[in-house]
């Protein structure tokens, strides 16, 4: 694998497996905090395994009026109990699971306090992931929107939901059981929930074999 150039992502609710696989192969990485909130994104989002098929939970922000908002300045909106009722579809997708009550206790806290911005709810949850994922916690901030560093490739708006037309031609999903497997076939590129609680300690291993650059 090569790994000299480092990588340049956007900020990510429970990221996807792609996240989590450009993030272990890559030297050094940066997290954009300059850039304007763009909507239907994984920046506020993320996408499970339900029994019906695919669920996306969102984190409802407060955009406000005028100019568009930075994304490390972007406020959660708590109008809504979205907290308790994501909790509630996780555990109704996920409580058959393999792991999930071995992370559970881990997860849960990010569904009781309440965080003031979307940008430091990411990084905290980012945190906890790789300490769950047992990888060290390189991303760097940048410091400017513009200054893409050198020997970096830029992930900002590729690794994302909408992204139909770049394609990241080396990243092939590995895949594993799910708990709807039977029903659905493999379901790729999910939140790196669904890869936690369904291969625990294993799933670095999928993020290995997920990636080839």
């Amino acid at each position: 694998m090569n790994q000299t150039k480092n990588i340049l992502l956007s900020t990510a609710y429970f990221a996807p497996v792609h996240f989590y696989s450009r993030y272990i192969a890559h030297p050094k990485v940066y997290i954009e905090q300059f850039e304007h909130f763009n909507k239907q994104t994984y920046r506020n989002r993320c996408v499970i395994l339900g029994g019906n098929g695919p669920i996306t939970l969102v984190v409802p922000v407060i955009k406000g009026r005028g100019a568009k908002v930075l994304i490390k300045d972007l406020k959660i909106s708590y109008e809504t109990n979205w907290q308790r009722n994501q909790m509630r579809t996780l555990f109704s997708a996920y409580n058959s699971s393999p792991y999930f009550e071995y992370y559970k206790d881990d997860i849960q806290p990010f569904f009781e306090k309440k965080t003031k911005f979307i940008f430091d709810f990411n990084q905290s949850i980012h945190n906890c992931i790789c300490g769950l994922l047992e990888i060290e916690n390189k991303a760097q901030l940048t410091e400017d929107f513009e200054a893409v560093a050198e020997n970096t490739i830029n992930f900002r708006e590729i690794l994302s939901p909408k992204n139909k037309t770049q394609p990241d031609l080396n990243f092939k999903p590995a895949e594993y059981t799910q708990v709807f497997s039977e029903k659905f076939g493999f379901v790729p590129n999910l939140s790196i929930l669904d890869l936690l609680f369904n291969e625990g300690p294993n799933s670095y291993t999928i993020l290995e074999k997920s990636i080839n650059i």
